[in-house]
């Protein structure tokens, strides 16, 4: 198992999922300094991607603004196309994606995906699998700005109705376009057992 056990309400560490462009609207960027600073604010600890740009670095950003701990994780060799966020609380440089991802799910309690493009996407299915699996109990959730993850979840949802996923594992994916919202109902939730 990756990590600690789920305990509802005890989230240390939040792993967000963001992407190095900050999308079109002004209100993805908005959202991200919005969930940085109330990660801060719960006195947890924000784990990302490590880059200064983007939504990585809005939500970066924010968290350090209002006295948050937040943690960087960066492949080597994107140290060259990506930014590096040079404020951070530790920043640790990792050999490959695969390390990456497996680097910040040992570091957080819970996962959210801001707007994003297919790396979040990615990254947000594989941890989600993780959980199908009971390789580890951790909540997840999308942050559904603006009704950005709208069609996504729809889909979702016919996938249980299609026969291609169990309703208690769609259960595991919390959204809101609330940043408080979404992160108390990470502190509710009631994950299943095992896979």
């Amino acid at each position: 198992m990756l990590g600690r056990p789920w305990e509802s309400g005890k989230i240390n560490t939040i792993c967000v999922f963001a992407g190095s462009s900050i999308g079109l609207r002004k209100a993805y960027a908005s959202a991200a300094r919005t969930l940085g600073k109330a990660i801060a604010g719960r006195g947890s600890r924000l784990v990302f991607g490590g880059a200064s740009v983007g939504l990585m670095g809005e939500v970066a950003d924010a968290a350090l603004a209002n006295g948050g701990e937040v943690i960087g994780v960066l492949p080597e060799y994107l140290q060259r196309v990506e930014l590096v966020h040079m404020h951070l609380t530790e920043l640790i440089i990792v050999d490959s994606m695969h390390t990456r991802k497996a680097t910040m799910a040992e570091y957080a309690d819970a996962f959210v995906a801001l707007p994003g493009g297919l790396g979040s996407l990615e990254e947000l299915f594989e941890v989600w699998t993780w959980t199908q699996l009971g390789l580890h109990q951790k909540p997840l959730g999308l942050l559904n700005v603006q009704g950005y993850y709208d069609d996504l979840l729809r889909f979702l949802d016919r996938s249980v109705t299609e026969g291609f996923v169990k309703s208690v594992h769609r259960e595991i994916l919390q959204a809101d376009e609330s940043p408080d919202r979404l992160l108390r109902l990470l502190e509710s939730a009631a994950l299943p057992a095992e896979g």
